[in-house]
Order: C-alpha cells, then structure tokens, then sequence
C-alpha cells in the first residue's frame, strides 16, 4: 500500500478538490447521461465545509477528499474521491476504515448516496453498507455500527 494521510482541508483546497471530483465521476456521470463538467465541479463547491472535510495525501500530494458532517444520531459521508490513478491500491479502503472506526467507537450510523452503476457501491457494501433506497440516478446505502467496535472508545483522531 502507498504512504498516505488525512489532514484538514481548507477553503483554498475546493478549487483542486472540484478538479478531482470531475475527473472520478466523468465516467459514470456519462453512462447516465448526466456529466456536465461545470455543473460536478459547481456541486463540490456548493457542499464543501472545511471544518467536517479532509484531503487524502499520498506521498505528500493533494490525491482527494472525503466528509464525514454530523447528521441526527450519525453522520452523511460526502466528497469520498480519490485520483483515478490511485484507486485500486488501498488508499480507499483505509481511508473508509479510519472514518468508520470513529463512527463505530460513537456508536453512529452512517448514510451516504452513490451514482447507480458505480464501482464506488462494491467498496462500500465490503464495509457494511446496505441499501436503503434508489432511484433512477442514486442508491441511498446506509451502515450500522459495528456491534464489535461500538463503544471502544474514541476512533483514531482526524483533526
């Protein structure tokens, strides 16, 4: 596995972020027909909250992000992008894990949506994610906490 980090994101990432982000959901967004590049960079923009985001560095460089924003008794996972030319390698999947360990030791659930289609689902169902809903562009997955980690203290820190 390559050498990577989270560290806080900040207002000046979303412009290399929104670059990202276009570039990851380019494929799908054009199966369904629905890709527009200033519209998925504009999407980024209009949803980025520093303070519950984090950027994924691999060796140092700017390679994604991900959000975990409070919701009720859990939390949303937003903005989860990682450069195309690094998925496959594992970064994804421990980037997932750290943020779920934390969910888990609050004993939180946690909701996100994924396009239809997308190889994002796979990973996510690897992790416990089970569908709750779709509809003709979204899947709504949800994850309970884990029952063996809930309530084992506090998750690795990420700020």
């Amino acid at each position: 596995m390559v050498d990577w980090e989270l560290t806080a994101a900040a207002a000046a990432d979303v412009e290399a972020l929104a670059g990202i982000r276009a570039r990851v959901m380019r494929a799908d967004l054009e199966r369904l027909g629905r890709y527009d590049e200033q519209r998925v960079r504009q999407r980024l923009r209009d949803g980025f909250e520093p303070a519950h985001t984090w950027t994924v560095r691999v060796s140092g460089a700017l390679a994604g992000c991900v959000a975990l924003k409070p919701a009720g008794h859990g939390y949303r996972l937003e903005h989860f992008y990682l450069a195309p030319e690094l998925q496959g390698r594992g970064v994804g999947t421990a980037v997932l894990r750290r943020l779920l360990t934390r969910c888990d030791a609050e004993n939180a659930p946690v909701r996100l949506n994924v396009l239809v289609g997308s190889a994002a689902a796979r990973l996510y169902e690897r992790h416990g994610f089970t569908v709750e809903s779709a509809d003709a562009v979204d899947v709504f997955m949800v994850r309970a906490p884990s029952g063996d980690r809930a309530g084992a203290g506090p998750g690795p820190a990420l700020r």
